[in-house]
């Protein structure tokens, strides 16, 4: 039985797929969206308990899909999933409505138990 439901939106197929192949290996169900205003409809329509949320995505930025998914009701954990954690981006990430990052790139060994931790404190 699929432990929760984890929306990745990333317009890169290689994250995609690593983000993907991790978290399933370890019992997650996965949705997927290649840019922000797939991740906002998608947020809506599948209702995971997290979305993992690029930040720097074509039409529609991370920032703006955040902030749209966060002014719902019920609405998920978002964690920023970037490459881009300098001071001022960790401040942007986290007024956009972000509940943390996790930075690129995807490290296999910590990317899960970071994922896990998120979900975790969040109850």
């Amino acid at each position: 039985m699929p432990k929760q439901m984890i929306l990745i939106a990333d317009d890169n197929a290689q994250n995609l797929y690593l983000a993907r192949f991790l978290l399933e290996r370890s019992g997650y169900s996965i949705c997927e969206a290649h840019n922000g205003t797939q991740a906002v409809v998608t947020a809506q329509a599948e209702l995971p308990a997290l979305v993992l949320m690029d930040i720097q995505m074509p039409g529609m930025d991370g920032l703006e899909a955040t902030r749209r998914i966060k002014g719902t009701a019920d609405a998920p954990l978002v964690v920023a999933l970037t490459a881009k954690v300098m001071s001022g981006d960790r401040e942007a990430i986290l007024s956009a409505g972000c509940d943390g990052y996790i930075q690129k790139p995807i490290e296999p060994t910590t990317f899960v138990a970071k994922v896990e931790t998120y979900l975790r404190d969040a109850r």
